[in-house]
């Protein structure tokens, strides 16, 4: 009987060890299916990884050829219907690709005409003022809203820039604001204004048309400016017509930093080299005003200049663009009227925008800034 329970024991146990073994052997199994399952699975993710950046790659190389092809084919045929109207302003931003603004003072009430035929030929960026005496900021309006409407273009493909002009900039009869109320609703009012004019609720840049008598009243404004940044009615903010000195110290004090300098761009200022540098080095737009005028002496008599723009292709104007959009950090205004002159302005900055480059080496351009009079690139 003890021996019947010892055989029945020993056979539990036997079966006991062969269920623990494959107990066992099922876990092994198990661990071993879950991981091929995961090795497959990383596998697998990597692969759509590498199909997904090769798509991405492929089809960003495939974008670019054909910008560049366009811009070679608006340059050889005349057209300006390439990159700058192909993209929107807020694209060109984004690919921090150099560009043209056109510039609208002086234009008195042919202004929507030539904003208008501006925008036709390739400009999406707009420079104005809230300051009647040298700009019509409503035909500003009215013209790029028409020219808009006919082109089926929306308002966030264009980048307007206006600016609040101080009491002294203004003519007395025509002020857009109170001049007896307080600076800052001074302020208030003319961005109203401004909105109004150029029928829209919102602008790219408002920039202080420049310092006022002091610095104290000069961050007054620029506290409203600010608020306006906060409020979302204006995305960024700059200052115009200002010195090194001027525009550092704003720079230090303010919250929210300006991002536009534009400055007349001559011989008499040292062509800003200064304040160039500080812009280069913080990321700021230099906007250069009166750049063609100012430099007509050795745009219109320098042969070396002509010599360097018949090799392009292009006029002594045009190369002056092409060089200082090369720089990487200053940005011309245009304020041709000449629908000749905007189809040349818009097919450079195409070319450029395309890839083409102009200036190969950095003693090219300096050879050419020595020949404007430049003492520093």
């Amino acid at each position: 009987m003890n021996h019947t329970r010892q055989r029945k024991k020993s056979t539990c146990g036997s079966e006991d060890l062969q269920q623990r073994k494959a107990l066992k052997d099922a876990n092994i199994s198990f661990k071993a299916n879950k991981f091929l399952v995961m090795h497959h699975t990383h596998i697998l993710t990597l692969i759509l990884i590498g199909v997904f950046v090769s798509l991405y790659f492929f089809f960003l190389s495939s974008e670019e050829q054909m910008l560049r092809a366009s811009a070679v084919v608006s340059h050889r045929s005349g057209l300006t219907t390439g990159l700058a109207s192909a993209h929107s302003a807020q694209r060109i931003i984004k690919s921090n690709k150099p560009f043209l603004v056109y510039g609208t003072a002086w234009k008195k009430e042919r202004t929507a005409e030539f904003v208008n035929q501006a925008v036709h030929a390739g400009f999406r960026f707009i420079d104005t003022a809230c300051q009647p005496r040298h700009y019509n900021e409503t035909g500003v309006g009215e013209g790029w809203s028409s020219a808009a409407s006919e082109l089926n273009i929306p308002r966030e493909e264009f980048y307007l820039q206006t600016k609040f002009t101080p009491f002294s900039g203004q003519d007395p009869n025509n002020i857009p604001y109170n001049p007896e109320s307080p600076l800052e609703e001074q302020v208030r009012t003319s961005l109203t204004v401004s909105l109004t004019n150029l029928k829209t609720d919102y602008l790219d840049c408002l920039v202080l048309h420049s310092p006022l008598n002091t610095m104290e009243e000069t961050m007054q404004v620029w506290r409203v400016m600010e608020s306006f940044v906060d409020e979302g009615k204006v995305h960024r903010i700059g200052l115009s017509n200002s010195n090194y000195l001027q525009f550092s110290t704003l720079y230090e004090m303010a919250r929210i930093k300006p991002s536009v300098a534009q400055n007349r761009f001559h011989a008499e200022t040292g062509f800003d080299t200064k304040l160039r540098h500080f812009c280069r080095d913080n990321g700021i737009w230099y906007q250069s005003f009166w750049t063609l005028t100012a430099n007509r002496v050795a745009l219109g008599h320098n042969p070396e200049i002509q010599k360097m723009a018949e090799a392009h292709g292009l006029t002594p104007q045009t190369l002056m663009f092409a060089f200082l959009m090369s720089t990487g950090y200053i940005t011309p205004l245009s304020g041709t009227t000449s629908k000749q002159h905007m189809a040349e302005d818009v097919a450079i900055m195409e070319r450029i925008q395309g890839g083409e480059v102009f200036f190969h080496t950095m003693g090219e351009m300096r050879q050419f800034s020595t020949f404007l009079g430049m003492p520093e690139l």
